[in-house]
Protein backbone atom coordinates (compact mmCIF):
# COMPACT_ATOMS: atom_id res chain seq x y z
CA UNK A 1 0.00 0.00 0.00
CA UNK A 2 1.59 3.32 -0.97
CA UNK A 3 1.83 6.07 1.65
CA UNK A 4 -1.15 8.39 1.77
CA UNK A 5 -0.87 12.15 2.19
CA UNK A 6 -4.34 12.23 3.72
CA UNK A 7 -4.78 9.33 6.16
CA UNK A 8 -8.17 7.60 6.31
CA UNK A 9 -10.63 9.32 8.63
CA UNK A 10 -13.63 6.97 8.37
CA UNK A 11 -14.06 3.22 8.73
CA UNK A 12 -14.94 2.97 5.03
CA UNK A 13 -11.78 4.85 4.01
CA UNK A 14 -9.63 2.76 6.33
CA UNK A 15 -11.07 -0.52 5.08
CA UNK A 16 -10.53 0.61 1.48
CA UNK A 17 -6.88 1.33 2.25
CA UNK A 18 -6.32 -1.92 4.13
CA UNK A 19 -7.79 -4.00 1.31
CA UNK A 20 -6.19 -2.25 -1.66
CA UNK A 21 -4.29 -5.01 -3.51
CA UNK A 22 -0.67 -4.52 -4.46
CA UNK A 23 0.78 -5.43 -7.85
CA UNK A 24 2.00 -8.68 -6.29
CA UNK A 25 -1.47 -9.46 -4.97
CA UNK A 26 -2.92 -8.92 -8.43
CA UNK A 27 -0.22 -11.09 -10.02
CA UNK A 28 -1.14 -13.85 -7.56
CA UNK A 29 -4.78 -13.52 -8.62
CA UNK A 30 -3.81 -13.91 -12.27
CA UNK A 31 -2.04 -17.18 -11.45
CA UNK A 32 -4.82 -18.60 -9.30
CA UNK A 33 -7.48 -20.94 -10.65
CA UNK A 34 -10.58 -21.71 -8.63
CA UNK A 35 -12.67 -20.40 -5.77
CA UNK A 36 -11.28 -19.35 -2.38
CA UNK A 37 -12.93 -20.28 0.93
CA UNK A 38 -11.98 -18.22 3.99
CA UNK A 39 -12.94 -19.93 7.24
CA UNK A 40 -13.34 -17.66 10.26
CA UNK A 41 -13.80 -14.64 8.03
CA UNK A 42 -15.86 -12.66 10.55
CA UNK A 43 -13.01 -11.89 12.96
CA UNK A 44 -10.65 -8.94 13.15
CA UNK A 45 -8.59 -9.86 10.07
CA UNK A 46 -11.03 -11.98 8.09
CA UNK A 47 -12.99 -9.16 6.46
CA UNK A 48 -9.74 -7.51 5.35
CA UNK A 49 -8.43 -10.70 3.76
CA UNK A 50 -11.75 -11.50 2.09
CA UNK A 51 -12.08 -8.08 0.52
CA UNK A 52 -8.41 -7.89 -0.53
CA UNK A 53 -8.83 -11.27 -2.23
CA UNK A 54 -12.00 -10.16 -4.01
CA UNK A 55 -10.38 -6.94 -5.20
CA UNK A 56 -7.29 -8.76 -6.48
CA UNK A 57 -9.45 -11.22 -8.43
CA UNK A 58 -11.59 -8.40 -9.80
CA UNK A 59 -8.46 -6.60 -10.99
CA UNK A 60 -7.70 -9.47 -13.36
CA UNK A 61 -11.31 -10.01 -14.38
CA UNK A 62 -11.60 -13.29 -12.53
CA UNK A 63 -15.03 -14.71 -11.82
CA UNK A 64 -13.78 -17.07 -9.13
CA UNK A 65 -15.77 -16.81 -5.94
CA UNK A 66 -14.53 -15.65 -2.55
CA UNK A 67 -16.61 -17.47 0.06
CA UNK A 68 -16.45 -16.03 3.58
CA UNK A 69 -17.52 -18.49 6.30
CA UNK A 70 -18.11 -17.52 9.92
CA UNK A 71 -20.77 -17.37 12.59
CA UNK A 72 -20.80 -13.60 11.89
CA UNK A 73 -21.67 -12.57 15.43
CA UNK A 74 -20.57 -8.96 14.88
CA UNK A 75 -23.50 -7.00 13.41
CA UNK A 76 -23.04 -5.65 9.91
CA UNK A 77 -19.94 -7.63 8.91
CA UNK A 78 -21.75 -10.15 6.73
CA UNK A 79 -23.77 -7.45 4.96
CA UNK A 80 -20.67 -5.37 4.25
CA UNK A 81 -18.82 -8.36 2.79
CA UNK A 82 -21.80 -9.29 0.63
CA UNK A 83 -21.95 -5.69 -0.58
CA UNK A 84 -18.41 -6.07 -1.91
CA UNK A 85 -19.22 -9.13 -4.01
CA UNK A 86 -18.16 -11.75 -1.49
CA UNK A 87 -20.28 -14.86 -0.97
CA UNK A 88 -21.25 -15.04 2.71
CA UNK A 89 -22.02 -18.30 4.47
CA UNK A 90 -23.01 -18.38 8.14
CA UNK A 91 -21.83 -21.57 9.81
CA UNK A 92 -20.62 -22.86 13.16
CA UNK A 93 -17.28 -24.46 12.35
CA UNK A 94 -17.36 -26.48 15.56
CA UNK A 95 -20.27 -28.39 14.01
CA UNK A 96 -18.90 -31.27 11.94
CA UNK A 97 -22.06 -31.40 9.86
CA UNK A 98 -21.61 -27.73 8.98
CA UNK A 99 -18.04 -28.39 7.83
CA UNK A 100 -19.13 -31.33 5.70
CA UNK A 101 -21.72 -29.07 4.04
CA UNK A 102 -19.21 -26.39 3.06
CA UNK A 103 -18.74 -25.78 -0.68
CA UNK A 104 -15.84 -27.34 -2.53
CA UNK A 105 -12.92 -25.06 -3.35
CA UNK A 106 -9.31 -25.66 -4.36
CA UNK A 107 -8.05 -22.88 -2.08
CA UNK A 108 -8.78 -22.57 1.63
CA UNK A 109 -7.59 -20.09 4.26
CA UNK A 110 -8.21 -21.24 7.84
CA UNK A 111 -8.40 -18.24 10.17
CA UNK A 112 -10.72 -19.65 12.83
CA UNK A 113 -9.15 -19.85 16.26
CA UNK A 114 -9.60 -18.86 19.89
CA UNK A 115 -7.15 -16.92 22.02
CA UNK A 116 -9.00 -14.62 24.36
CA UNK A 117 -11.13 -16.46 26.90
CA UNK A 118 -8.78 -19.43 26.80
CA UNK A 119 -8.19 -19.31 30.56
CA UNK A 120 -11.91 -19.23 31.33
CA UNK A 121 -12.88 -21.96 28.85
CA UNK A 122 -9.84 -24.07 27.97
CA UNK A 123 -11.97 -26.93 26.61
CA UNK A 124 -13.47 -24.69 23.93
CA UNK A 125 -10.01 -23.33 23.15
CA UNK A 126 -8.66 -26.82 22.44
CA UNK A 127 -11.76 -27.71 20.43
CA UNK A 128 -11.43 -24.57 18.31
CA UNK A 129 -7.67 -24.68 17.85
CA UNK A 130 -7.18 -28.45 17.45
CA UNK A 131 -10.42 -30.32 16.71
CA UNK A 132 -11.82 -27.78 14.22
CA UNK A 133 -8.65 -27.75 12.08
CA UNK A 134 -8.73 -31.56 12.03
CA UNK A 135 -12.23 -31.51 10.55
CA UNK A 136 -11.28 -28.79 8.06
CA UNK A 137 -8.17 -30.63 6.88
CA UNK A 138 -10.16 -33.80 6.29
CA UNK A 139 -12.96 -31.93 4.49
CA UNK A 140 -10.49 -30.12 2.22
CA UNK A 141 -7.88 -32.87 1.86
CA UNK A 142 -7.72 -32.22 -1.90
CA UNK A 143 -7.30 -28.43 -1.57
CA UNK A 144 -4.44 -26.10 -0.79
CA UNK A 145 -4.73 -24.80 2.79
CA UNK A 146 -3.17 -21.73 4.37
CA UNK A 147 -3.70 -21.92 8.15
CA UNK A 148 -3.04 -19.14 10.61
CA UNK A 149 -0.93 -20.05 13.61
CA UNK A 150 0.81 -17.75 16.08
CA UNK A 151 4.22 -16.65 17.24
CA UNK A 152 3.08 -17.74 20.70
CA UNK A 153 4.32 -21.25 19.87
CA UNK A 154 7.85 -19.91 20.52
CA UNK A 155 9.31 -19.45 24.00
CA UNK A 156 10.23 -16.03 25.27
CA UNK A 157 13.57 -15.13 23.72
CA UNK A 158 16.37 -12.65 24.55
CA UNK A 159 15.32 -9.06 23.99
CA UNK A 160 16.11 -6.97 22.20
CA UNK A 161 16.98 -9.56 19.63
CA UNK A 162 15.92 -10.93 16.28
CA UNK A 163 13.67 -13.63 17.75
CA UNK A 164 13.37 -17.26 16.70
CA UNK A 165 13.39 -18.44 13.11
CA UNK A 166 11.01 -21.07 11.79
CA UNK A 167 13.64 -23.78 12.32
CA UNK A 168 14.20 -22.91 15.99
CA UNK A 169 12.61 -25.03 18.76
CA UNK A 170 9.09 -24.25 19.86
CA UNK A 171 8.12 -24.20 23.54
CA UNK A 172 4.64 -22.73 24.00
CA UNK A 173 3.70 -21.09 27.30
CA UNK A 174 0.09 -21.58 28.48
CA UNK A 175 -2.88 -23.49 27.13
CA UNK A 176 -3.66 -21.13 24.27
CA UNK A 177 -0.16 -21.46 22.85
CA UNK A 178 -0.13 -25.21 23.51
CA UNK A 179 -3.41 -25.63 21.62
CA UNK A 180 -1.98 -23.57 18.75
CA UNK A 181 0.98 -25.92 18.54
CA UNK A 182 -1.47 -28.84 18.59
CA UNK A 183 -3.15 -27.27 15.53
CA UNK A 184 0.20 -27.15 13.76
CA UNK A 185 1.06 -30.75 14.64
CA UNK A 186 -2.32 -32.09 13.56
CA UNK A 187 -2.28 -30.19 10.28
CA UNK A 188 1.25 -31.42 9.59
CA UNK A 189 0.16 -35.01 10.21
CA UNK A 190 -2.86 -34.69 7.93
CA UNK A 191 -0.86 -32.87 5.25
CA UNK A 192 1.48 -35.85 5.07
CA UNK A 193 -1.26 -38.45 5.27
CA UNK A 194 -3.46 -36.93 2.55
CA UNK A 195 -0.68 -35.15 0.60
CA UNK A 196 -2.46 -31.85 1.17
CA UNK A 197 -0.27 -28.83 0.39
CA UNK A 198 -0.38 -26.41 3.33
CA UNK A 199 1.25 -23.31 4.75
CA UNK A 200 1.32 -22.45 8.47
CA UNK A 201 1.59 -18.73 9.22
CA UNK A 202 2.96 -17.85 12.65
CA UNK A 203 1.56 -14.32 12.99
CA UNK A 204 2.87 -11.90 15.61
CA UNK A 205 1.06 -9.27 15.73
CA UNK A 206 -1.22 -7.65 13.11
CA UNK A 207 -2.02 -3.97 13.74
CA UNK A 208 -4.27 -1.28 12.32
CA UNK A 209 -5.66 1.93 13.83
CA UNK A 210 -8.68 0.31 15.51
CA UNK A 211 -6.91 -2.47 17.39
CA UNK A 212 -3.60 -4.16 17.99
CA UNK A 213 -0.52 -3.68 20.13
CA UNK A 214 0.10 -0.16 18.87
CA UNK A 215 -3.47 0.88 19.61
CA UNK A 216 -3.23 -0.70 23.08
CA UNK A 217 -0.14 1.35 23.88
CA UNK A 218 -1.60 4.52 22.35
CA UNK A 219 -4.80 4.17 24.38
CA UNK A 220 -2.80 3.93 27.60
CA UNK A 221 -0.63 6.91 26.75
CA UNK A 222 -3.52 9.13 25.73
CA UNK A 223 -5.53 8.20 28.83
CA UNK A 224 -2.46 8.80 31.02
CA UNK A 225 -2.47 5.21 32.24
CA UNK A 226 0.84 3.45 32.88
CA UNK A 227 2.25 1.36 30.05
CA UNK A 228 3.49 -2.07 31.28
CA UNK A 229 7.11 -2.84 30.45
CA UNK A 230 7.53 -6.47 31.55
CA UNK A 231 7.08 -7.47 27.89
CA UNK A 232 9.40 -4.71 26.84
CA UNK A 233 9.75 -5.55 23.13
CA UNK A 234 7.28 -6.54 20.42
CA UNK A 235 6.98 -7.32 16.71
CA UNK A 236 4.08 -5.96 14.69
CA UNK A 237 2.95 -5.99 11.06
CA UNK A 238 0.39 -3.79 9.32
CA UNK A 239 -2.79 -5.81 8.86
CA UNK A 240 -2.96 -5.16 5.12
CA UNK A 241 0.56 -6.55 4.74
CA UNK A 242 -0.25 -9.63 6.83
CA UNK A 243 -3.30 -10.36 4.69
CA UNK A 244 -1.27 -9.89 1.52
CA UNK A 245 1.17 -12.56 2.70
CA UNK A 246 -1.69 -14.92 3.57
CA UNK A 247 -3.26 -14.45 0.14
CA UNK A 248 -0.03 -15.01 -1.74
CA UNK A 249 1.00 -17.93 0.48
CA UNK A 250 -1.63 -20.08 -1.25
CA UNK A 251 0.95 -20.52 -4.02
CA UNK A 252 3.61 -21.59 -1.50
CA UNK A 253 1.76 -24.48 0.12
CA UNK A 254 3.82 -27.66 0.45
CA UNK A 255 3.78 -31.20 1.85
CA UNK A 256 4.71 -31.19 4.71
CA UNK A 257 3.47 -27.66 5.46
CA UNK A 258 5.51 -24.61 4.62
CA UNK A 259 6.05 -22.73 7.93
CA UNK A 260 6.44 -18.97 7.92
CA UNK A 261 6.85 -16.30 10.58
CA UNK A 262 4.70 -13.32 9.60
CA UNK A 263 5.59 -10.04 11.28
CA UNK A 264 7.39 -6.78 10.69
CA UNK A 265 11.06 -6.09 10.12
CA UNK A 266 11.76 -4.36 13.44
CA UNK A 267 11.92 -5.31 17.09
CA UNK A 268 10.07 -2.44 18.73
CA UNK A 269 10.86 -1.19 22.21
CA UNK A 270 7.57 -0.69 24.06
CA UNK A 271 9.00 2.28 25.96
CA UNK A 272 10.03 3.99 22.71
CA UNK A 273 6.65 3.32 21.10
CA UNK A 274 4.90 4.89 24.10
CA UNK A 275 7.17 7.92 23.91
CA UNK A 276 6.39 8.29 20.20
CA UNK A 277 2.68 8.33 20.95
CA UNK A 278 3.35 10.77 23.76
CA UNK A 279 4.85 13.19 21.26
CA UNK A 280 1.80 12.79 19.00
CA UNK A 281 -0.62 13.47 21.87
CA UNK A 282 1.41 15.98 23.86
CA UNK A 283 1.55 13.61 26.82
CA UNK A 284 4.47 12.37 28.90
CA UNK A 285 3.95 8.60 29.20
CA UNK A 286 4.16 6.82 32.52
CA UNK A 287 5.27 3.22 32.95
CA UNK A 288 4.87 0.30 35.29
CA UNK A 289 7.39 -2.46 35.82
CA UNK A 290 10.60 -2.77 33.86
CA UNK A 291 12.03 -4.66 30.92
CA UNK A 292 12.93 -8.24 31.84
CA UNK A 293 15.41 -9.17 29.14
CA UNK A 294 13.10 -11.59 27.31
CA UNK A 295 10.03 -11.12 25.12
CA UNK A 296 7.76 -12.89 22.65
CA UNK A 297 9.51 -12.23 19.34
CA UNK A 298 9.74 -13.75 15.86
CA UNK A 299 12.31 -13.42 13.09
CA UNK A 300 10.48 -12.82 9.81
CA UNK A 301 13.53 -12.59 7.53
CA UNK A 302 12.30 -15.55 5.49
CA UNK A 303 8.91 -13.91 4.98
CA UNK A 304 10.49 -10.68 3.78
CA UNK A 305 12.88 -12.50 1.47
CA UNK A 306 10.01 -14.40 -0.18
CA UNK A 307 7.15 -11.90 -0.08
CA UNK A 308 8.90 -8.55 0.21
CA UNK A 309 9.29 -6.13 3.09
CA UNK A 310 6.08 -4.77 4.63
CA UNK A 311 4.74 -1.80 2.71
CA UNK A 312 3.98 0.04 5.96
CA UNK A 313 7.02 0.19 8.26
CA UNK A 314 6.56 0.37 12.01
CA UNK A 315 7.18 4.10 12.28
CA UNK A 316 4.53 4.85 9.69
CA UNK A 317 2.11 2.48 11.41
CA UNK A 318 2.57 4.45 14.65
CA UNK A 319 1.88 7.69 12.79
CA UNK A 320 -1.26 6.23 11.20
CA UNK A 321 -2.64 5.01 14.52
CA UNK A 322 -2.02 8.40 16.13
CA UNK A 323 -3.59 10.29 13.20
CA UNK A 324 -6.65 8.05 13.32
CA UNK A 325 -7.11 8.66 17.04
CA UNK A 326 -6.60 12.41 16.76
CA UNK A 327 -9.28 12.47 14.05
CA UNK A 328 -11.74 10.75 16.41
CA UNK A 329 -11.52 7.32 14.80
CA UNK A 330 -13.10 4.47 16.72
CA UNK A 331 -11.73 1.38 18.42
CA UNK A 332 -12.74 -2.29 18.25
CA UNK A 333 -12.15 -2.38 22.03
CA UNK A 334 -10.31 -5.70 21.84
CA UNK A 335 -7.11 -5.44 23.88
CA UNK A 336 -4.35 -7.81 22.79
CA UNK A 337 -2.91 -8.41 26.29
CA UNK A 338 0.51 -8.28 24.64
CA UNK A 339 2.02 -7.76 28.09
CA UNK A 340 0.99 -11.26 29.25
CA UNK A 341 4.09 -13.38 29.95
CA UNK A 342 2.46 -16.46 31.46
CA UNK A 343 0.23 -17.40 28.52
CA UNK A 344 -3.03 -16.72 30.40
CA UNK A 345 -5.39 -15.19 27.82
Amino acid sequence: MPPQSDPPSTDAELDEALTRPSERDIAAAAALSGDVVILGAGGKMGPTLARLTRRALDAVGSGHRVIAVSRFTTPGVADRLAGHGIDVLAADLLDQAAIRALPDAPHVVLMAGQKFGSTGDPARTWATNAVLPTDVARRYASSRIVAFSTGNVYPLSPAPGPGPRESDPVDPVGEYAQSALARERILTFLSRRHETPMALLRLNYAVEPRYGVLRDIADRVRARRPVPLAMGYVNVIWQGDACSVAWRALASCEVPPFVLNVTGADTLEVRAVAEAFGRHFGVTPSFTGSETGTALLSNAARCHDLFGAPSVPAGEAIDRVAAWMRAGGGSLDRPTHFEERGGAF
